[in-house]
């Protein structure tokens, strides 16, 4: 098929192209959007072969839920069997916006868009062409990331065409996303309520509006055999062609281990890449070098970290050393996703040791 790629204004939707997208949508087709964070592959949330079809074209597991986003908060109550009062004050204070609710789903709502659970994962996005385009396509649409599975998540429409061309009938395409990581999930199935996944609404933020809430230990690491709750738990995600290893410790210790694992590398004959603060990054000797940005910026390095990715796909990185970043605020998030991408492959620096946390109960 013959994708129609549509580029846009962000806040100036072109309505002629959101409406025939809404009209795929409708007929059980597949439209890619962006969102305020990453863009999204688009399905009927209440089609269950649409939903097939959103699994087919990313090659995901389809075992992994899909989170179906809503333009209007009476909408929700379609979708859940009830909205508990925790719930409703954190919609009031983040919608709509980069935080998805997991709920006790409705019969509305088939297992082919939760991978087959009881529970079913809603967002509502501020994003002025992903809300007018959810209006046009009846207020349920199922959405993870737009790119094929396990690789990095797409922050522009470049991104979405390269990875999903001739899969997809159509592309809205408003340029590069503004915060470049996927929301954060929340279980509020169970109290206390529990993160799944860091994303820019962070723990603080959370608890400073309903109290007290847990995280998932599998934010950090992985535990194996775990059935996914929530989308990009189980699977590897993120990740770049080239082997992706991160190293932790103090700055001093981080920078001579990455140097000696680069001349190592090269040694091999092997095309060399790392992820730096803008502190660090000139001490580094590799043949590519990404520029995350200053080391308290962390909205900057969030936004940067899937282009980066991409980009030592483009440059042909055979392998690549990633600074840990701060586990803290927006920090976490960003470790959760670089863990994933490198398959939890960690050094300590100043240790000699690596640790990997893939099959670690």
């Amino acid at each position: 098929m013959e994708t129609k790629w549509i580029k846009m204004l962000e806040d100036e939707p072109d309505m002629p192209a959101v409406k025939e997208a809404g009209h795929i949508i409708r007929n059980g087709g597949l439209v890619a959007f962006p969102t305020e964070t990453v863009y999204g592959l688009g399905g009927d949330g209440l089609n269950r072969e649409a939903a097939k079809k959103i699994y087919s074209a990313k090659g995901r597991p389809s075992d992994n839920p899909l989170i179906i986003h809503i333009a209007d908060m009476e909408d929700l109550k379609m979708l859940t069997k009830e909205i508990p009062e925790k719930a409703k004050r954190l919609a009031e204070a983040f919608w709509p916006g980069p935080l998805t609710m997991i709920f006790h789903k409705s019969g509305q709502v088939p297992f082919e868009t939760t991978g087959g659970l009881s529970t079913v994962a809603v967002r509502f996005p501020n994003h002025p062409v992903a809300l007018a385009f959810i209006k046009e396509s009846g207020g349920f649409v199922a959405a993870p990331s737009a790119n094929t599975s396990g690789r990095p998540s797409p922050t522009s429409g470049i991104h979405v065409y390269e990875d999903l061309q001739g899969r997809i009938e159509m592309l809205l395409d408003s340029g590069e996303v503004g915060i470049g990581i996927e929301s954060t999930i929340i279980d509020m199935t169970v109290e206390p309520p529990m993160i799944l996944r860091p994303g820019f609404i962070t723990e603080e933020m959370l608890s400073g509006v309903i109290g007290n809430i847990a995280v998932d230990s599998t934010t950090q690491k992985q535990i194996a055999g775990m059935a996914p709750k929530a989308p990009g738990m189980k699977y590897r995600h993120y990740a770049p062609r080239g082997e992706l290893t991160i190293v932790s410790g103090s700055s001093k210790e981080v920078k001579e281990k990455i140097n000696g694992l680069l001349k190592a590398a090269k040694e091999k004959g092997l095309r060399t890449g790392v992820i730096g603060t803008e502190e660090n990054i000139r001490f580094y000797q590799a043949d590519i070098k990404m520029n995350a940005g200053r080391k308290e910026d962390e909205l900057t390095i969030a936004r940067r970290l899937y282009s980066m990715l991409r980009e030592f796909d483009e440059k042909q990185a055979d392998v690549i050393y990633s600074e840990a970043f701060p586990g803290t605020g927006i920090g976490q998030a960003v470790m959760n996703r670089l863990l994933k991408a490198a398959g939890h492959k960690v050094i300590q620096a100043g240790q000699g040791g690596e640790k990997d946390d893939s099959n670690r109960q």
